[in-house]
């Protein structure tokens, strides 16, 4: 089963990104959960939100405390939120910026993909430039860093769910599979390199 946590702040669309992901992963023909954990409802609060996926029928309920990867929407919330918690060793750290981050050592032992979602919402016209609305550029990174879901399932489910502007919603998913950036294990040992899911296994 592979687990992931997603970190955002409100009006992002960080639940609805969990959400979509679970419907495109459903279409490649996986099970699937996704829920949130809302702290202060308001717009730019931290929000939390989990997906679960995997090959078989899934009997857990729990929150999702140990995830196989880490998704973080906006990245100021790195100085306040210690978003590598209960991430497994190896595990994928996305995260939304314009540059490599100066501070890439903090995340020594896990792998790091690096799209710059807030430029890709820009361009499409997604939400304003003060409140971009990068959700579905992210999910396009993350399908480029697991190798699923397929960007085919994935636009399905914007073009079935999404109402507002949907195919700029998947240029932007399809554009950032295709610009993010894989800078693999940070680690002294260059040459070790951890691969995307456990599912393989199960």
């Amino acid at each position: 089963m592979l687990e992931i946590r997603f970190h955002g702040r409100g009006g992002q669309g960080t639940v609805v990104a969990t959400i979509l992901l679970a419907k495109a992963f459903f279409q490649d023909g996986y099970y699937v959960q996704s829920f949130p954990l809302f702290g202060v409802e308001r717009r730019g609060a931290p929000v939390e939100a989990y997906l679960r996926v995997d090959r078989g029928k899934i009997l857990v309920r729990t929150n999702v405390y140990t995830p196989d990867h880490v998704v973080v929407l906006d990245p100021t919330l790195l100085e306040g939120v210690n978003i590598a918690f209960g991430l497994k060793p190896g595990g994928w750290i996305l995260l939304n910026t314009h540059s490599t981050p100066s501070y890439l050592e903090a995340f020594r032992g896990y792998q790091v993909g690096l799209v710059d979602a807030t430029r890709i919402a820009l361009e499409y016209g997604l939400g304003t430039r003060t409140q971009p609305i990068v959700n579905t550029a992210v999910m396009g990174g993350l399908a480029r860093v697991l190798g699923m879901p397929t960007v085919d399932a994935i636009s399905k489910a914007i073009r079935d769910e999404v109402s507002s502007r949907p195919e700029a919603n998947i240029k932007a998913a399809e554009k950032a599979h295709a610009e993010v950036t894989l800078l693999g294990l940070i680690d002294d040992r260059s040459n070790t390199s951890w691969r995307r899911s456990n599912l393989e296994d199960t």
